[in-house]
């Protein structure tokens, strides 16, 4: 039977924890569906790319295969929230790995889920890779399992076309470093839990639960979240997208000053408003991850060093 919890006062040190990841609408509230055997009516998952979580939340079900062992599978938001911005996001699955991490609790394993249906690596896709290879770091990632889904969405010869070019070119760093290349093949039950056995019977046998490089960063090292590496890579992301938003308000205003069309300008200047906004909202966040002159100077210096790097996905 599952049981939803308290993701950061109700875990236990002797609890299998597995957490998941990736973009919104890549299925891992379905995937944790799978998992616990949720009927229609407590399915979690929904039917449109929309953001169905937007906290961390956590699941308990007894593990299949030994019956005294209970498993927590996490669900996080993706960094393309549609109710959160990504600093939001960020903050808080931060805020839950440290709270975890001091408690002594520590992640039995990662599975990071990605569409197979996805026809190219870019925009959300891309950059929740980059996230997840920078706030996880080298160290961990041997207890990282990246999980194609959607294959019953897809001819086999596209989808397999697409996972080789992944494999080879976007997942190869991560794979470097220790993870492993699943799919999940089927959307059954059996499937979902052939996949997260692979994972505990490779945890089971470590003898150490390794912790992600955020944790060692805030924790260990004292560093603020602006100035970690996942911290560093969201204000540059944020930064670009300042200038595209910058470039599309010139555009729109272009467009605006050479239309004489009533209706056709007041669109125009409905869209010129959001995007205004946005980039109002945006601005801010940056200003707040901002990592001051004299911060990077002490840094490259005098500054503690964690001992996991971050894995850096194609040209991040």
């Amino acid at each position: 039977m599952a049981t939803r919890i308290n993701a950061t006062r109700d875990v236990r040190k002797d609890d299998t924890i597995i957490a998941f990841m990736g973009p919104t609408g890549a299925g891992k509230s379905f995937f944790i569906d799978l998992l616990t055997g949720a009927s229609d009516q407590d399915r979690r998952a929904g039917s449109t790319l929309r953001s169905v979580t937007s906290q961390i939340e956590a699941t308990t079900v007894v593990y299949p295969f030994d019956e005294n062992k209970r498993v927590v599978l996490v669900d996080t938001p993706g960094f393309d929230d549609t109710t959160r911005s990504d600093m939001q996001i960020l903050q808080m699955i931060s805020e839950w790995l440290q709270s975890t991490y001091k408690a002594d609790v520590k992640l039995s394993g990662l599975i990071y889920l990605h569409r197979i249906t996805d026809n190219r690596m870019a925009g959300s896709p891309y950059k929740n890779l980059r996230m997840f290879g920078e706030l996880c770091g080298d160290v961990a990632m041997n207890q990282v399992f990246l999980v194609s889904t959607m294959w019953g969405k897809i001819k086999p010869e596209i989808g397999a076309a697409r996972e080789k070019e992944l494999v080879q070119r976007f997942w190869e760093p991560l794979i470097k470093k220790g993870s492993r290349v699943e799919r999940l093949s089927e959307t059954k039950s059996d499937e979902a839990w052939r996949i997260v056995k692979i994972l505990i019977d490779i945890h089971d046998k470590k003898l150490t639960k390794e912790i992600v490089l955020l944790q060692e960063e805030m924790v260990d090292l004292g560093i603020k979240l602006n100035e970690t590496q996942a911290g560093k890579t969201l204000y540059t992301s944020l930064q670009k997208q300042l200038v595209d938003q910058k470039d599309a308000l010139k555009s729109l205003l272009a467009q605006v000053e050479k239309s004489n069309d009533r209706e056709l300008t007041k669109e125009l200047k409905k869209e010129y408003d959001k995007i205004e906004a946005d980039f109002q909202k945006t601005f801010e966040e940056a200003k707040k991850f901002k990592v001051s002159l004299g911060t990077k100077i002490a840094g490259i210096f005098g500054g503690k060093k964690a001992k996991a790097k971050a894995v850096k996905i194609g040209d991040a």
